[in-house]
Order: structure tokens, then sequence, then C-alpha cells
């Protein structure tokens, strides 16, 4: 047993195990807190602080036998069968990928996208006139989407790039380039926008060379084909193309045996409760399997293709939807068929609790942290008060005490106005991640905190508006309804709700609400300069007041401002006047070119000749969050 645990043990801090070892034979120098006790001198400590020792076995925890579901080992070549590819769309936002894949499609679904930018993967099957199928993973340019696009990468056979001809590489191109590489999947390079008279594929081609991306014009492997989505033109050549690489894949799976798969989005339906869009890898999926996705299992009740249509099973490389999930999987976990119920729910207690596991690991860490900040902490106050007797010390502590006043409401309330509690709800788990991962680059902390009180897949509820009230929060929604019941409600309670269908929108309304959060600024404009010509006094009752007599050069001066006085180009005053003359009059305004006397409100200033009077008017300017999301 060490020292620190003995101490733990008894209750009491190390230097009283110290102490009680001082006059026994034992080193104390040498002693640490991490020092090993033998019996002996653990017995002697405890016998001086008159308690009983009781040695007891330690208990061991059991250890949990590992029930987790696991993918299958690799199938044996003979029972492969050739599959369709898995083709995944990417490319900087507005670059056209959408319309490209709606003229393969023959279908309306960027006219349908809210701003015409896509915000989820799209996941489509497409048979071609020869006969071919091809499935398409349409996934987000825009700059938020990054984890759906690495995302779209893993599950994918090959990569479609489209660059816009007019416009080139830009940052989400080169980005997508990199997924690629990182989930190492080939390349076809698709050149949009050809029909435009600004088109310019071969500087395209020459700008990808930077990202060794090396066009077969140029000696490389990456097939390069010049379309127009929007005319159509040449897109049955990029099909073929896809088609020609495919082959030389020579794509194949098993579609015998237990499923495999992977959640490509997943979202809350009102009357069908979580659904989920996957991609089959392994197997075929059938109704009334049950499958189990990250800490959710479901018994397929119901499976349906991207038009909607029910469909009775789904081979490997197709796209489908599930319903009967129990909760909602996250987008990008591994769909594993099981063979009961029973089963199924093991494997979700077993990783619930390996998540609580981890979880008490890193809480434990934690509390270890503070206890050490905490025992720091009463070292440097007993030195502190070390030397001191016991009655200053006493009066010392009292002092600090008192100093440590609790806020009155008006600073409650000042401190409260810093804090922007939000609400974020979503209508996928992708959409929710996009929005999370941006708030997660708010670095604006110390203008006005940003705290994440709740996330979640659906429309906004009543728990969310009873939420954002105890929180005194904003609730941000984005492509989800709040029904009239749950606006009245809102507006009841005083909670905004916030709704947004583009995601860009949501985050600049973010950027507004910290924004009017924070103090206003106060901008200085000048409206008038003179100079001082001579100084003198004058007696007003006993008191002898000094004025500068002063000649306006530029603007006029107006009493009720605020004034600056500069000398040697340095303030050395600011206020206001107490009086503000021509001749003997008393004035308010005195123009350009016009001498004046004025004295100003503190007594204690002196003139001198050469010295300049600023006249300037203070405008308060609402402050702007420094926050910068990256697009």
């Amino acid at each position: 047993m060490t020292v620190e645990e003995l101490a733990r043990a008894m209750e009491k801090d190390i230097d009283y195990i110290y102490e009680a070892l001082m006059n026994t034979t034992i080193d104390i120098d040498s002693l640490e807190a991490d020092s090993h006790l033998d019996e002996v001198w653990i017995k002697e400590v405890i016998k001086k602080a008159g308690m009983k020792l009781k040695w007891s076995k330690l208990k061991q925890d059991k250890v949990r036998e590992n029930k987790d579901a696991v993918r299958r080992p690799q199938a044996d070549p003979a029972l492969l069968t050739p599959r369709s590819p898995v083709v995944t769309i990417m490319g900087h936002v507005d670059h056209g990928k959408t319309t490209l894949l709606d003229k393969l499609r023959k279908t309306q679904v960027a006219a349908m996208e809210a701003g015409g930018i896509t915000q989820h993967i799209g996941a489509f099957l497409v048979s071609l006139p020869s006969g071919e199928k091809i499935t398409f993973l349409d996934t987000p340019g825009h700059a938020a989407f990054s984890a759906m696009r690495a995302r779209g990468a893993q599950v994918t056979d090959i990569v479609i790039l489209v660059v816009a001809a007019d416009d080139g590489v830009m940052k989400q191109t080169v980005e997508s380039i990199q997924h690629a590489k990182d989930a190492q999947v080939p390349i076809v390079l698709a050149i949009n926008k050809c029909d435009k008279a600004e088109a310019d594929p071969e500087k395209v081609k020459k700008e990808l060379l930077a990202y060794d991306v090396v066009c077969e014009d140029y000696g490389g492997d990456v097939q390069a084909v010049h379309v127009s989505a929007l005319t159509g033109d040449n897109l049955m050549a990029l099909a073929e193309a896809t088609i020609t690489l495919a082959e030389i894949l020579e794509l194949k799976s098993d579609p015998t045996g237990p499923v495999e798969g992977t959640v490509i989005e997943s979202f809350i339906d009102k009357g069908r409760g979580p659904v989920t869009t996957a991609i089959i890898q392994r197997g075929t999926l059938r109704k009334g399997s049950i499958l189990v996705a990250g800490k959710s299992w479901a018994k397929v009740r119901l499976m349906f293709d991207e038009n909607g249509k029910t469909i009775n099973e789904a081979s490997p490389s197709m796209p489908v939807g599930i319903i009967g999930w129990r909760d909602l999987p996250s987008a990008g976990d591994e769909i594993l068929e099981l063979e009961s119920e029973p089963r199924a729910r093991e494997v979700v207690d077993w990783r619930k609790y390996e998540q609580e596991q981890e979880k008490n690991k890193e809480d434990l860490k934690m509390i270890e942290e503070k206890r050490k900040e905490h025992q720091e902490a009463h070292r440097k106050a007993r030195e502190k008060y070390g030397t001191l007797h016991w009655k200053e010390r006493s009066f010392i502590k009292y002092q600090e005490k008192k100093n440590q006043n609790p806020l009155k409401p008006k600073e409650k309330a000042e401190r409260d106005s810093n804090v922007l509690p939000i609400i974020i709800k979503g209508d996928v788990d992708g959409s929710v991640e996009a929005i999370l991962n941006i708030v997660d680059t708010y670095d604006a902390s110390h203008e006005c905190e940003l705290e994440l009180v709740h996330f979640g897949v659906g429309d906004i509820s009543e728990n969310d508006v009873n939420l954002a009230e105890t929180f005194h929060g904003v609730i941000y929604g984005f492509n989800v309804n709040a029904g009239n019941v749950i606006q009245r409600s809102a507006a009841k309670k005083g909670v905004q709700i916030k709704l947004h269908k583009i995601i860009y929108r949501l985050i600049e309304d973010l950027q507004g609400e910290l924004s009017s959060r924070l103090p206003c600024t106060v901008e200085e404009h000048v409206i008038g300069e003179a100079s001082i010509l001579a100084t003198f006094s004058v007696t007003e009752g006993k008191k002898k007041v000094p004025v500068a007599g002063c000649r306006v050069q530029k603007g006029q001066l107006e009493k009720q401002k605020k004034f600056k006085l500069i000398r040697n180009g340095h303030v050395i005053w600011k206020g206001s006047l107490t009086s503000l003359k021509h001749h003997k009059d008393d004035i308010s305004i005195i123009k350009t070119g016009m001498d004046c006397g004025l004295s100003l409100d503190d007594g204690k200033i002196e003139f001198k000749v050469g010295d300049e009077i600023v006249c300037c008017e203070e405008k308060e300017v609402l402050a702007k969050t420094s926050w910068d999301p990256g697009f």
C-alpha cells in the first residue's frame, strides 16, 4: 500500500502519515506519495491514529464476455457473382452534380432541392439502355457537408468527379479528390457545362495535374468525359466509361448468407418511424430479417426503392429504404443481419455497455485531474496561511469570503446575456451532423458562449420548447416543421423557433443571433475642430475658471456633444463643456472661422496656446461576432 493510498483510506492528508512515522526507524526523507509501506508501518500509523486495522479482499470485477456482432470471413471466390458498381458523384457546390444525375434518371431532383443545393446523400439505381445498372450516390458539394462526402467515398467503387468547365478546380473539388484517395477509389472525370461559351476543359485537366489526377490525354489513367448535364450531351459516354472501369475492377459479391451493408442516411418519418437508406454490400435483404446497426436494431417491416415503391428483396449494390428500426441508427453505421431478436438485443446491450465503460474511463480521468487541481490549491492555501497566527488566518479567510458576494440581479442578467443556448433539430442524421461540425468550429467564446443544449432528428416537439424555455435558448430547425400547436406554445413561453431549408442561411441566422448578444461598440465621428489662440480665467463666485479663446478651423462645435483636448498629438482630457460663448452671448453651436470662449467640466485642466479642441459625436454601432464558419 502506498503512502497516498493509506492517507486516502484513513481520510487524512499525506502530512499526517509522515508525522505518525516521525519517531520510527523509517527514513522519512526518502518517502514519496507513491512509496510503498510495509505492513508493520501501516499497523504503526493506524495504531497512532487510534483506528483499527481490518484486511479485506479486493473485489474483482467480473469481465463481461464480448457479445458484439462482426462481419463474416471473406467468401469463397467460387460463390461470388458479378454486381452493379456503386458510383459516388462528387464535386464543388453548383457544378451540376444533381442535374447530371437528373438527366441519367430522367427526373427533377434538382428542382426540388432548396436553393438548388443538395443537402443530403441521395442513393439511386439507374438502369441504362444497354441493360446494365449503376447505383449512384449524389453527395452534397457545399462546404458544410464534408463528413457526408467522406462517407460517400467509403462505400463506393468509383468516384465521378464533376468539375465545371467554366469554373475549374475549386475547394470542394480538391477535398473530393482527397476523399477518393483516402478510400483508394478510382476516379472518372466529368467536365460539365461544356455547352457554355466560356468553357475551357483543357484548363480543368491542367489544373487537376497539381492534385495528381492525370487524365488519359496527359498519359495518366483517369478517363475524362466532356458533358453537358443541362442539354444531356455525352452522358451515355460517361455511363459507358463508368461501366468499362467497373468491368476492369471485376466487382463481385456474395448474394448468400446474412446481410452486410452500410447506413447512408437516417431520418424519422411521421407515419413510419425511424427510416434508413442503406447500401447492401453482401447477402440478400428480405422482409422479416433481423438487423443491427450501431446501437439500434430492426425487424424489417417494409423495404422500398428510391421512388418509394415497395420491394421484397434487395441484393448487393442496391440502395434500399428500411422501415422497422427500434431507434434511429447514425449515418455511416455498419448493418449486420443476425439470427434472432434476442441476439440483436444482446449485441445492442453489449455496445451500449462498451460505450458506458468508455465514458466512465473518461469521467474517472477528469475526476483525477480535478482532484490533483484541488490538492494543489489546498497545498498553496496551506503555504499561504502556514506562518500566520490563527487569529490572523481567520481574519483573512473572513475577508476573502466577504469579497465573494453573490451576483446582483443586474450582473446576473448581463452574464446570462453573454450565453446563447441552442437546440438543433434536423430532418436527417447527416444534416444534424453537418450542422454540429460547423458549431464545433465556434471560436469566439470570449465574446459570447455558444451552448448546445440538445440536438436530434425529427420535427420540433413540446419537449424542445420546454428545454428552450428552461435554458432561455433558441430552437433552430433544418428542413423540419413546427406545428401550429408547438408554435403557439413557443410564443406563449417566449421561445424563438427559427426554421431554415438552406444550411448557410441557418448559420447566418446563428451568427446574427450571436452578434445581437454582444454589447454595442461606440464609434466617434469628428464634427468640428478648433485651435486655442489665447488663455485667460474668469471669476465665478469665489472660483477662478480657466477659459480658452478659440477659433473654429473645421466643421462646427456643438455644446451638447463630447469634446477632447489634444496637446502634441496626445488626448489629455475628454468630457463635456460647461460653457460656450461668442463675445458675451451663450451659444449652443459655433461654425467655421468664428471665435469663441469655452470652459471645461474639469476645472483642473490648464489650457496652452496651440492646443486643439475636437468636437465628437458618439454613435452606438451593433457589434458583429468574429466567428467565421468558413463559407
